[in-house]
């Protein structure tokens, strides 16, 4: 490797700042992490959808209740 991977081209950084940016860039570097994103309840879309009408005796007095 010919080129330095950082160059500081202005100021003067002192060796502890130097450390806490080479921390600060491997650390977005590396891998993300392997839990799975789940989306929250609110975004669900299953609320919008109607749910079955009640079959049997009396249906028609229980299809306008919510369950």
């Amino acid at each position: 490797m010919d080129q330095p991977f950082l160059r500081i081209i202005h100021g003067e950084a002192t060796p502890e700042e130097v450390a806490a940016l080479v921390i600060a860039v491997a650390s977005r570097a590396s891998a993300p992490s392997q839990t799975p994103r789940t989306r929250g309840a609110w975004r669900n879309p299953e609320h919008l959808m109607r749910k079955a009408l009640p079959k049997g005796p009396g249906a028609w007095r229980s299809s306008s209740r919510p369950h």
